[in-house]
């Protein structure tokens, strides 16, 4: 593999995540939203079900250099998640969907399979999907391990 080949691969991975924004932030508009941006309704998505701390949530997530915690305020304003307080730690606030956030995940979940069912129609086997993941799962173990050998610990997922 070429340096060039090499940095291409990073590119790629920067601009499919940025199509991917570009993508939402149009399936938000067809769902009516116009209060949250798409950076705001990946987090809320990747809530999930769960109850999380912000660094669990920041861990979690890929946001590309968002304030978690700004985006985070704004989803609470929205009354797409709700805040709790710790009962053990007053100065940790986990965080959850709230009903509205509930509706959100349920129409992006129907967008992600979408999304699904038009990669076979764009002849993407679900095979050459496994092995695009594969391949790009092999590059960030590359690039943890460089991190590991400078003595810093990735996030985990």
């Amino acid at each position: 593999m070429s340096q060039q080949s090499y940095q291409e691969i990073i590119h790629r991975v920067e601009r499919l995540h940025r199509r991917f924004l570009d993508v939402l932030s149009i399936e938000l508009v067809k769902f009516g939203i116009e209060d949250i941006n798409n950076v705001q309704a990946l987090i809320a998505y990747n809530i999930g079900p769960d109850t999380l701390t912000v660094g669990e949530l920041t861990a979690r997530g890929y946001y590309l250099g968002s304030n978690v915690s700004y985006n985070l305020k704004k989803l609470v304003e929205a009354e797409y998640i709700v805040n709790e307080r710790s009962a053990h730690d007053k100065r940790s606030v986990r965080v959850k969907l709230s009903d509205k956030g509930i509706v959100l995940r349920r129409n992006m979940s129907e967008m992600f399979q979408r999304h699904v069912d038009k990669l076979a129609e764009a002849d993407l086997s679900a095979d050459q999907l496994g092995d695009i993941e594969n391949k790009l799962a092999n590059v960030e173990a590359f690039l943890t391990a460089q991190l590991a050998y400078a003595g810093i610990t990735a996030p985990r997922d």
